[in-house]
């Protein structure tokens, strides 16, 4: 609820405040957008299953919230990325800025993120919702994940698996390589500052994004990237909850 709310807050603001008009804040609003529509896909569910005796999902229902959960994780990867080009714009172009991320820019940034993200929703669907389940039904976790659902099939799912696993690797390589590169040229202008002021406030600029950066990436990587053998179911659970609701009011 103190996500939801915090998210719900900061998209009202963005949106009746002139002065927040910007193409950060329009961006910020996208993102508090994504995270609320994140936490509305699987933590209703979770809390009716806590009051409920039978914590049970239907298998249309259990598309749909993989279809939702890969479309807002994926869109939320890509947002991240573009927010860093911003970031760049903003402390090595501070004169161009207002040219450089003008409105129709922000717009084509803004819906990038979500077709992206549209994409992984459309491509991991029908991946996992095509494998034959006839064994035990019983998902061990919170909600419908893609590799605790895989886990219940009764065939061969080292292709499917193969096949998520890239598509998870891609997500995560191409906004980290425009974050990495963003961020190089910004510390490479940071270094040339005289003025003790100017490497504060771009230290200021940067850091909120770098904080999300760290738990929301650092989150899905140790989940989805790093082997099995890494980690334990437990510590799995932890980690999708961390970055599926923590996370969002970061």
């Amino acid at each position: 609820m103190v996500a939801v709310a915090a998210n719900l807050v900061m998209i009202f603001l963005i949106w009746v405040d002139s002065r927040l008009h910007t193409p950060m804040y329009f961006l910020l609003s996208q993102l508090s957008i994504m995270d609320t529509l994140f936490i509305c896909t699987t933590v209703p569910k979770l809390l009716v299953d806590m009051v409920s005796t039978e914590k049970t999902i239907s298998f249309v229902a259990c598309g749909i919230q993989i279809f939702l959960y890969s479309t807002m994780a994926g869109s939320e990867f890509f947002l991240l990325g573009l927010m860093a080009y911003d970031r760049y714009v903003a402390v090595c172009n501070p004169l161009r800025y207002p040219v450089l991320m003008n409105r129709k820019l922000c717009l084509l940034l803004a819906a990038g993120a979500w077709f992206g993200g549209s994409l992984d929703g459309f491509l991991l669907t029908p991946i996992t919702m095509n494998v034959p389940y006839c064994g035990s039904r019983q998902i061990n976790q919170f909600f419908c994940e893609i590799p605790a659902v895989l886990k219940l099939a009764c065939a061969d799912t080292s292709l499917h698996e193969t096949l998520m696993y890239i598509c998870c690797v891609l997500m995560l390589l191409i906004p980290i390589s425009l974050i990495s590169a963003s961020y190089a040229l910004i510390l490479f202008t940071v270094h040339r500052m005289r003025s003790a002021e100017g490497r504060k406030k771009a230290f200021t600029t940067c850091s909120s994004h770098l904080t999300v950066v760290s738990i929301f990436y650092g989150a899905a990587f140790y989940t989805y990237v790093l082997p099995p053998s890494f980690h334990t179911p437990d510590a799995g659970q932890g980690s999708v909850a961390f970055y599926t609701i923590v996370h969002t009011h970061a």
